[in-house]
């Protein structure tokens, strides 16, 4: 059984509270625009950071974290990459990883708009943490944190950060 802190869209912007709620959390993972080294390295000293750039993210954030991350944990095979859409209308770039091979979880960002849906024809559970930062159009940020449990998702909790 693994505790995951997962965020997007940072954009640079830190707060003190990502601390706080991901303390229960093993693994922190940023689904994109993290926007600064500094941020990552602050998540990652906390905890261990699995991560993917986003569109938003230079050289510096690219040479550290991989455009798509696939992985396994705790039984899960997961899929993270920052522009993905969604169940129905998955990004291009993305769409044949998921139709030919499809993970247990595929998590993506960039949208700002928080979304846990499930794709019943491709048996996917999709997250989009929306964003944490204060950059974009979102009104309320955001962040998740769920428990992996021998291949198996459970007790998601949305976090509401505050207002932008």
């Amino acid at each position: 059984m693994i505790t995951i802190g997962l965020l997007s869209d940072t954009h640079g912007y830190w707060d003190d509270r990502y601390l706080h709620h991901f303390d229960s959390c093993d693994e922190i993972w940023h689904a994109g625009d993290i926007g600064s080294p500094a941020l990552a390295e602050r998540l990652a000293a906390f905890r261990p950071l699995r991560a993917v750039y986003g569109n938003v993210d230079g050289q510096d954030i690219r040479r550290c974290y991989p455009e798509i991350n696939r992985f396994t944990v705790e039984g899960a095979d997961v899929l993270m990459k920052h522009i993905g859409g969604y169940s129905g209308n998955y990004d291009p770039s993305v769409k044949s990883l998921l139709l030919v091979r499809p993970p247990k979880l595929f998590v993506s960002g960039h949208s700002h708009i928080l979304k846990v849906k499930y794709d019943k024809t491709l048996d996917i559970l999709h997250i989009n943490p929306g964003a944490a930062g204060i950059s974009g159009f979102h009104q309320v940020r955001t962040l998740v944190r769920f428990v992996i449990d021998n291949g198996s998702f459970r007790d998601l909790e949305v976090i509401e950060l505050a207002d932008r």
